[in-house]
């Protein structure tokens, strides 16, 4: 490049695009079209301020890995400037296999295909139209390369992709309890036996990293106010799916009726470039768009969900600890059965009901502590801590929501 291409992040300030290769991938259509997918779905029913996109988080991302990478440089560990320029790709590119509302609609739309599964065949599709310049990116993706650290920073408990969505998300949302020390948490990473650790002075910054992520899952991800428009958004999806493979005609882009018309795997995605191509043009407008066409649809139920969503009149939702009995559930069906007048078999598009669990720290997935002596555990066992301990705890929470009413 002539020069170096800048953008002004709300949360970072400005941010240098370093390379002319980052530069093409962030240009391509595949990565702008990250512009037109919220990271929060539909959480700005809760928090009116969230609608940033995953393509603000991607570029946060590549920041902070930039900024990670020259401080472990400043450590004295030795990152060449291949290596530098693959570990900012591969974050960069760790969400692009994201669909519309994000994780809102990976397993309605899609059968059960995790983005991450996605992201890796469209950075092997990149890689082709770049002249495999990307072959020790998707290494790094995979925890295929030698240097698993490189991985670690990509995708694990105390990754890049966790520290900058829980800054952002934080800033767009207004939770400030969910506020984190990433620049300190960054300072104190280091490498030891080619694994990611955190020096011990910087064991309290973990300590609130972890509460502040626990805490950003109940007040933010798992609201119960985003937890019913998910629901209902679902809803949604399989009955335009359900009416389309049963031969109505639905009008919607060419893309989403693609899929509205059948149900996909992973092995799709491989085996048929179509499938690949047409979900690399889906995004949040092909469903907004086709719920302001649905809104009058002969259907009553689509009809019904598309213009709660546009009055939000969403679900009502009961969340509590204690497991619902199946007598409560069987009672509140018929309770609502007997409310909105419609066939039993047209009810699960009214009526949801099961469990969210938040955990803040895995044992499985270890965050290493380094001690001034040189050891590494596992910040669980850090003597003083009994609250990461705690936080290993799975949480649990059950729900049941609902239609308040239907116009028929």
């Amino acid at each position: 490049m002539k020069r170096h291409k800048i953008l002004n992040d709300p949360v970072y300030g400005f941010i240098t695009i370093p390379s002319e290769l980052i530069f093409s991938i962030i240009d391509h259509p595949y990565f702008q079209r990250l512009r037109r997918i919220k990271q929060l779905g539909l959480t700005d029913y809760v928090y009116p301020g969230a609608l940033h996109t995953r393509f603000h988080h991607a570029i946060g991302a590549m920041h902070l890995m930039s900024i990670t990478l020259d401080n472990l440089r400043h450590k004295g560990i030795e990152i060449s400037e291949e290596e530098y320029e693959a570990g900012l790709i591969a974050i960069l590119l760790h969400d692009i296999g994201h669909g519309p509302f994000s994780h809102a609609l990976e397993f309605s739309i899609l059968q059960n295909i995790p983005h991450e599964a996605l992201s890796l065949l469209v950075i092997q599709r990149l890689n082709i139209e770049l002249n495999n310049k990307l072959d020790l990116s998707i290494k790094i993706f995979k925890g295929e390369y030698e240097r698993k650290f490189f991985n670690q920073l990509v995708s694990s408990q105390l990754d890049i992709d966790r520290l900058d969505y829980l800054q952002r998300d934080c800033f767009f949302t207004g939770v400030s309890e969910g506020a984190i020390g990433a620049d300190r948490i960054i300072k104190m990473m280091d490498i030891k036996d080619d694994r990611l650790v955190i020096e011990e002075k910087g064991i309290y910054s973990i300590e609130n990293f972890l509460s502040a992520r626990r805490l950003m899952y109940w007040q933010v991800y798992l609201h119960k106010t985003t937890v019913s428009a998910e629901k209902m958004m679902i809803s949604l999806i399989n009955r335009a799916k359900y009416l389309i493979q049963n031969g109505q005609n639905l009008i919607a882009t060419d893309e989403l009726s693609y899929f509205l018309k059948g149900n996909f795997t992973l092995s799709d995605f491989k085996n048929n470039e179509a499938s690949l191509e047409n979900f690399l043009s889906l995004d949040d407008f092909d469903i907004w768009g086709a719920i302001k066409l649905w809104k009058n649809s002969e259907d009553y139920v689509l009809k019904n969900l598309s213009r709660m969503f546009l009055d939000r009149n969403l679900f009502k939702i009961n969340l509590r600890n204690e497991e619902f009995s199946q007598a409560e559930i069987e009672d509140e069906k018929s309770k609502l059965l007997k409310k909105l007048q419609i066939p039993e078999k047209d009810l699960p598009y009214f009526f949801n009901h099961g469990v969210l669990s938040n955990h803040a720290y895995l044992n499985t997935e270890q965050i290493f502590i380094l001690t001034k002596k040189g050891n590494i555990i596992d910040v669980a066992l850090a003597a003083d801590l009994p609250n990461i301990k705690a936080m290993s705890k799975i949480v649990k929470k059950h729900y049941i929501c609902h239609a308040k009413n239907l116009t028929l």
